[in-house]
């Protein structure tokens, strides 16, 4: 059994406050993770009886009381000289992180099998990070791990109702891009179709979760949750976070967000939170003036990515049913998935700009920012030949560079812009090129991504979260913390691309 999940401001109240208020430690994360050494109630016993008396020292106060979290791989020393496909296989076992002791009384949530998480700040399994790491193991034989890390989840959507955007207690307001499927069909390409079946309860419950609210909408144009009706048939999906107060391991910086606007703090706080569920945190895909984190409104927002990804659980799900001979679910869930092809074609397909681009429900048009969230809709073979040269030219044209592609063309200072590549992008953008026979493209972006990596590894021993694809001097930049070392899905992905 699980221990109660409360947050860490739940848990620590004016602790937890002052802490990040005072930026006692340089990243909001650190305290978020910290192991109490003693029962919470006892804690802030202590802290209430001595906080105001003279001499106190609130970090020794947290020291004494507290255990830091450990940092994976930050220390480990590479050895250049070797292939850097060695050195990530090398890197499993130090990524690994054992199934955990169920009596915990931090933030962690207690997983029953072992996982890889990403590395550096982040010490628990993300969720669609996951997926992106399955690739590289999948192709290291690291089967095993696959099925402990799927097991992990489904045992989190079992126990929570979907899975969090990790295994910490601050996260259970969110979800993240919704891989589980693709995860689960990762599984079954080396162990067979049996797989589908054998996970298809957790992949129902999934899909509830993103379908919930769908029964109380009867009016165009609102939103319930994730579900937004467009017309009286036609339903698609926004990002949402339940929480809209600041983010606990980012506590203070969002405070100071707030307060740097007129704007509703609650609505600011969930736009926030809800861009982090979109794994993009964050981009000026979120921001009404393109540029200013105090504009995000995500929630206005049906991202293409997300209904591509809930696509692609439509047809999951409609095979599962079919495996386990129930017709009927099968049928309607590939009508479902239908549904939706059609309502993301009709919604997101921009023909001027000859692009998936996100749309503005509120106000009812695409909005102006190119991303590579675009490229998910040929990821999942949901657009027809045109549309997709269309998607091919301009990504030639604007997010080609020399180490890869960028994951929007506008330089804004969030990492999730340029002048930033993540290996995921890479991924979608070189899959969904090639369903469409756009192999050369393709072909180029694989081979810059792969010497970019290279190059940075041997430079520095490091395999990094994200990369500077525009100028190969420098590593990467942008975003709320430095660019972190392990790690989870640039090992996957480079190594799947290695081993091709």
């Amino acid at each position: 059994m699980q221990p109660t999940f409360l947050s860490p401001e739940a848990r620590f109240g004016s602790l937890f406050i002052d802490v990040q208020m005072t930026r006692l430690f340089p990243d909001g994360k650190t305290f978020a993770d910290c192991t109490p050494l003693m029962p919470a109630d006892e804690i802030m016993a202590r802290y209430d009886a001595s906080k105001d008396q003279p001499g106190f020292v609130l970090a020794d106060f947290v020291r004494e009381h507290f255990a830091l979290p450990a940092s994976f791989s930050t220390d480990f020393q590479a050895d250049t000289s070797r292939p850097v496909s060695d050195h990530i296989n090398g890197l499993w076992t130090i990524l690994t992180r054992q199934a955990d002791d169920a009596r915990n009384d931090g933030s962690l949530i207690s997983l029953p099998e072992p996982y890889i998480v990403p590395g550096g700040r982040f010490g628990e399994i993300y969720y669609w990070d996951s997926y992106f790491t399955m690739l590289g193991l999948a192709v290291a034989g690291r089967v095993d791990m696959i099925e402990h890390m799927i097991n992990n989840f489904a045992y989190l959507i079992d126990a929570i109702g979907f899975i969090p955007n990790g295994n910490r207690t601050y996260f259970l307001s969110r979800s993240q891009p919704p891989f589980f499927a693709q995860m689960v069909n990762l599984l079954a390409e080396l162990k067979g179709n049996s797989v589908l079946t054998q996970y298809l309860p957790q992949l129902e419950k999934e899909y509830r979760f993103w379908m919930e609210g769908k029964d109380k909408l009867q009016v165009p144009g609102t939103a319930e949750k994730h579900v937004v009706l467009l017309s009286e048939t036609q339903v698609l999906h926004r990002y949402w976070d339940a929480g809209d107060t600041p983010r606990a391991e980012m506590y203070r910086d969002d405070v100071e967000t707030a307060e740097a606007t007129n704007r509703n703090a609650p609505d600011l706080y969930r736009a926030i939170r809800a861009a982090c569920e979109s794994g993009w945190d964050f981009s000026c895909r979120w921001m009404a003036d393109g540029q200013a984190l105090q504009s995000i409104h995500t929630t206005d927002i049906i991202p293409v990515d997300l209904n591509a990804l809930l696509y692609g659980l439509e047809k999951t799900l409609q095979k599962a049913y079919q495996l386990a001979n129930n017709p009927e679910k099968a049928t309607q869930m590939g009508q479902w998935a239908q549904d939706r092809q059609a309502a993301l074609l009709q919604y997101c397909w921009d023909p001027k700009a000859g692009f998936f681009m996100d749309y503005d429900f509120k106000k009812g048009a695409c909005t102006p920012i190119y991303s590579l969230a675009g490229l998910f809709p040929l990821y999942f073979q949901l657009a027809d030949e045109g549309q997709a040269k269309a998607v091919a030219n301009q990504v030639a044209k604007l997010f080609l560079r020399e180490g890869g592609v960028v994951s929007t063309p506008y330089n804004t200072g969030q990492q999730w812009d340029a002048p930033n590549g993540w290996a995921p992008l890479q991924w979608i953008t070189l899959q969904g090129l090639r369903h469409y026979g756009h192999t050369e493209l393709a072909d180029t972006i694989k081979q810059r991504w792969i010497d970019l990596n290279t190059r940075v590894y041997q430079r520095t021993g490091k395999m990094l979260e994200k990369y500077n694809v525009e100028d190969m001097s420098l590593e990467a930049g942008g975003g709320e913390y430095p660019v972190q070392d392990g790690f989870g899905w640039s090992n996957g992905v480079l190594l799947k691309l290695l081993m091709e």
